[in-house]
């Protein structure tokens, strides 16, 4: 599939963004694996063609997803960039966040993701997504929070910490677990004894 898309990337250079647009709406609906996971990376290789009307393309195919392997890409590098490029766009993730559908609201905490990693991003943002979701019984919104604090962590620890913290009554394990990894040793023990200690209660 990667060797596809370089071929096309290669081959057609000069594709404009309907024609990409176009292109993914073809392979998108042949609903086999491997011709949607194409259409995904077709739009990441791609992705700079994107503007903030592709939004409206980039929902449907993440409520068509109902699966992480098509979910994560699109929101992680293909609305992510889109985001960052036009910060008006934050209007529609923060629709997604309170969303029906669960791949919705994850894509909204993802899609917040690169720049946090890279030691910058909107952390208030996320965190105000992730406050809401954290009593979820949802493993994919679980997973999603930690998955998110872990990587801010890697650059702002002190800032994982202290949020997290006080809502570790509230947090799901598997959110305790992978937002702890790139912790201090002294502020993962903290963490972890006061998740144990609020779930002996």
């Amino acid at each position: 599939m990667r060797q596809i898309v370089r071929t096309v990337k290669r081959e057609h250079a000069d594709i404009n963004g309907p024609g990409l647009a176009a292109l993914v709406g073809i392979l998108w609906t042949r609903r086999q694996f491997e011709q949607r996971m194409t259409a995904v990376l077709l739009l990441e290789a791609f992705q700079p063609l994107l503007r903030p009307a592709d939004m409206k393309l980039l929902e449907r195919l993440i409520r068509e997803s109902k699966t992480w392997a098509f979910v994560d890409g699109l929101a992680i590098a293909i609305v992510g960039p889109l985001v960052e490029r036009s910060p008006e766009l934050r209007r529609v993730i923060d629709r997604w966040s309170v969303d029906d559908d669960f791949w919705l609201r994850r894509s909204a905490m993802l899609a917040l993701l690169r720049p946090l990693r890279r030691g910058d991003g909107d952390f208030t943002r996320f965190a105000r997504y992730a406050e809401a979701m954290l009593d979820e019984r949802e493993f994919f919104i679980r997973k999603a929070i930690g998955w998110v604090l872990r990587e801010t962590a890697k650059k702002r620890p002190e800032l994982v910490y202290q949020w997290l913290l006080p809502r570790c009554a509230v947090a799901s394990g598997v959110t305790v677990r992978e937002a702890v990894k790139y912790l201090s040793s002294s502020q993962r023990a903290d963490i972890l004894a006061a998740y144990a200690s609020a779930r002996r209660r």
